[in-house]
């Protein structure tokens, strides 16, 4: 893939995109992933990562800096960071300050958000046969049970912080699987998130080691994939969003004797529950649900209709 060539307004939509992306996957039950697609750059970013190899520092060697930095797609790389930099920093405090005090009204934004996703990526498939149906019921099924297990492991040890970062990023580059909600399974969650804050670069630095390690591994497979599987993939993928949908459920009741995450300020995460309206305890707020709902839903159709999309040269 060769870099492309791109005004300053299209690196400010870069930017715009991982502001999202950021906001997006500190949330438990969100993926980036999802964002990247809906957007327009899910293959060149998954492409551009796995073009950072040893080929990519023999052309540095050989050709110069200018070659390398095109290899890599350098300024693609640089404005998507620097937008998923400023929002776990900055924009990711407004979201799950909206998640802690709006939640029901939060989930249904991006419930409506989901379901146009996953129509946006199924129009994508080139051809619908028995593959791509088993990987759509397949990819369903996986995410479903994703969103709906229970915590079984805890760790502060380094080896174990590494291990959730190459977790949590593999998931984290997946449409419709949450890399947050990954580390909540795993019982690290709120040491990161608490790491993150106190900017403790200890914590910070094991666990983007085991960020860069996942991500230069598992982006070279989903390369692979989408090359040679690309109609297969993109029906799993689709499959990912409808399972996932389980977990941003609008309506949810806490379950459980005992929270799943104390955080240092005090506040308790508890497992929660999916339940009808009527059956939750609180407001269930329908109609505002339904709206936002729909809002989240036109927000995908008008990006996918009138965004200025940079896609892979195929």
């Amino acid at each position: 893939m060769e870099n492309q060539s791109r005004s300053l307004p299209q690196l400010l939509g870069i930017t715009l995109r991982g502001l999202a992306m950021g906001a997006a996957d500190v949330i438990p039950g969100v993926s980036g992933g999802t964002i990247a697609f809906i957007t327009g750059i899910y293959e060149e970013l998954i492409t551009s990562i796995s073009n950072i190899n040893f080929a990519a520092l023999k052309k540095w060697k050989s050709d110069g800096f200018s070659a390398f930095w095109k290899h890599i797609n350098g300024n693609f790389f640089v404005a998507l960071v620097l937008g998923i930099g400023i929002s776990v920093l900055s924009l990711a405090r407004i979201v799950t300050y909206f998640l802690v005090e709006f939640p029901v009204l939060l989930w249904a934004f991006f419930f409506g958000l989901i379901v146009a996703s996953a129509q946006l990526i199924m129009r994508t498939v080139g051809k619908w046969d028995i593959k791509t149906v088993l990987g759509l019921i397949a990819g369903t099924a996986i995410a479903a049970y994703i969103s709906t297990v229970h915590v079984t492991a805890s760790g502060g040890e380094s080896w174990y912080i590494v291990l959730s970062g190459a977790i949590a990023i593999c998931a984290m580059i997946l449409p419709g699987i949450s890399g947050a909600f990954i580390l909540v399974l795993l019982g690290s969650y709120a040491m990161i998130i608490e790491g993150l804050k106190n900017m403790d670069f200890t914590i910070i630095g094991l666990f983007a080691v085991g960020c860069l390690v996942g991500l230069l591994s598992f982006s070279r497979l989903l390369k692979y994939l989408f090359e040679n599987f690309k109609n297969l993939v993109l029906a799993i993928l689709s499959g990912f969003l409808i399972g996932s949908l389980l977990k941003i459920w609008p309506w949810k009741n806490q379950i459980g004797d005992a929270p799943i995450v104390i955080h240092s300020d005090g506040k308790e995460d508890w497992m929660m529950t999916n339940v009808l309206p009527q059956n939750f305890i609180g407001e269930p707020q329908i109609l505002y649900v339904a709206l936002l709902a729909i809002a989240g839903y036109l927000l995908v159709y008008l990006m996918d209709r009138f965004g200025n999309k940079t896609k892979l040269v195929e």
